[in-house]
């Protein structure tokens, strides 16, 4: 696919808005002593979880806990929460793709991604590869929670299969253009935090590289 959409009249400067980018097959986590953690369905998807370049935000859903806050998506480092107050807890990923920092559950409290020194390679880890979450984060009062299921567990949808019917095609490319003038930040491919052309050719090479 060469061509890239010509329609790019949107102001630069408009705030991007959250969606989930979990994929729908692959949503759940299990907690030991939670069970299931839906991370994809907050507010029809618009509060779910956002895996983004260096941090995580939005919310996961356990039946038996409530709700789960993995960071509100304005990171007081920038590019990672910095986790010294609550005002502005998170989970980060970090430069080797291990995961760091603390999401808040409304019931159970703090729970802990930075688990090196508990588990070493286990600790929890952003699979770039798999598009996936590994390993296991930790909450006092709720035990470990499994991102390493073979069968069930925490993927990042196929970025370019825009409107997520499970083909890539021209139509994406369209799904793409109305994002990007509704200021979603899905359509910031790049993760510069900006609207621009540079997104435009970010998705191109997304998508002529397909889905794992």
């Amino acid at each position: 696919m060469k061509c890239i959409p010509a329609l790019v009249s949107v102001a630069l400067s408009a705030p991007l808005l959250a969606q989930s980018n979990v994929d729908p097959a692959h949503k759940f986590a299990w907690g030991e002593n939670c069970g299931w953690t839906n991370w994809l369905d907050a507010n029809g998807g618009a509060d779910g979880v956002v895996i983004n370049a260096t941090f995580l935000q939005g919310f996961a859903w356990g039946e038996t806990i409530g709700w789960i806050n993995f960071g509100d998506g304005t990171p007081g480092g920038v590019t990672a929460y910095t986790n010294a107050t609550g005002a502005d807890h998170g989970v980060n990923i970090l430069a080797n793709s291990d995961l760091a920092g603390l999401a808040w559950g409304e019931t159970v409290g703090w729970i802990n991604f930075d688990t090196a020194a508990a588990i070493g390679p286990q600790r929890a880890r952003f699979d770039a590869i798999a598009g996936r979450l590994r390993g296991y984060a930790w909450g006092e009062n709720i035990g470990w929670l499994n991102l390493d299921d073979i069968a069930h567990y925490v993927a990042r949808k196929c970025y370019p299969d825009c409107n997520d019917d499970g083909t890539l095609n021209l139509s994406d490319f369209g799904c793409f253009q109305t994002k990007f003038a509704l200021g979603n930040l899905y359509a910031d491919c790049n993760n510069d935090g900006l609207l621009n052309l540079s997104d435009f050719g970010c998705f191109q090479t997304k998508f002529a590289l397909g889905c794992p």
